[in-house]
């Protein structure tokens, strides 16, 4: 299958400028970076794509089996890059495509030039010192009420990681996201996204990293940046004064600069 089909590519920005790769989260697609991609696209050659199963991809690609693991999105983005055949590649991966990234990375490193990870997180539960802001019977609560009522679950979470209960609009946004993603790919998305612990993988990375943080975030805390930043060999890391997982949405001035500055700089 094509894969500038299957993941709805688009290709915007400055030609012979360097490339960015934006990947979106769990619930989301290539739309959430709507308000970052202007500045970038001044600078750079920006690449969009929607992960199977989500936005306009095509959904007949996605099966349980591919899909179950986080490797089967891994193969997806190493697939893309070889496609386009761009050169080195900066990606910039949101939350769960974080991890997504850093696999990529440890596989095909020639791939990649540079690598940004915006709001990540390894793994989602605390494990003796590591702190990853939940315990496995809440993971648990939360997978089962996704699984009872996933659209009821959606109108509840999303505003919840959106944080910025003074901007309403925002998780109405991520709400009606969640809600146009099939139920059966989300709640195996989900397990892949809340489940997965990839903290063995960051140490890794071989390329230059920008580990970008939100300064108040409910489901990355602050903990969890540093941990990585430690992870990561040589890695840089930034709190954005931003609220909520989504900072290309709440605060996407500061989030376009600071992956400005990280690709320009030496």
């Amino acid at each position: 299958m094509d894969v500038r089909k299957r993941n709805r590519v688009s290709v915007t920005g400055r030609k012979g400028g360097p490339v960015v790769v934006l990947a979106h989260g769990f619930g989301c697609d290539q739309n959430l970076w709507r308000l970052v991609v202007p500045e970038l696209e001044k600078h750079f050659r920006v690449v969009l794509f929607d992960h199977v199963g989500a936005g306009g991809s095509d959904v007949s690609a996605w099966s349980p089996e591919r899909y179950s693991t986080l490797d089967g999105y891994v193969q997806d983005v190493i697939e893309l890059c070889q496609e386009l055949g761009l050169g080195p590649v900066t990606f910039v991966g949101h939350s769960v495509s974080s991890m997504i990234g850093v696999l990529a990375v440890v596989q095909e490193p020639g791939l990649f030039d540079k690598l940004v990870l915006l709001t990540p997180s390894p793994s989602y539960i605390d494990d003796g010192d590591y702190r990853g802001g939940f315990s496995e019977q809440d993971i648990d609560e939360l997978l089962d009420s996704l699984d009872s009522n996933y659209l009821g679950w959606s109108a509840t979470v999303a505003p919840v990681i959106m944080g910025n209960p003074d901007r309403p609009e925002l998780g109405e946004e991520l709400t009606n996201s969640f809600c146009r993603m099939d139920p059966e790919i989300a709640r195996v998305f989900a397990r892949v996204t809340f489940l997965s612990d990839n903290r063995a993988d960051l140490s890794k990375v071989s390329v230059p990293t920008l580990v970008a943080e939100s300064a108040r975030d409910t489901l990355a805390p602050r903990e969890v940046g540093a941990f990585v930043h430690r992870q990561i060999p040589g890695s840089e890391l930034v709190t954005l004064d931003s609220t909520g997982h989504c900072p290309q949405l709440s605060a996407p001035r500061e989030t376009a600069e600071a992956i400005i500055a990280f690709v320009q700089g030496s």
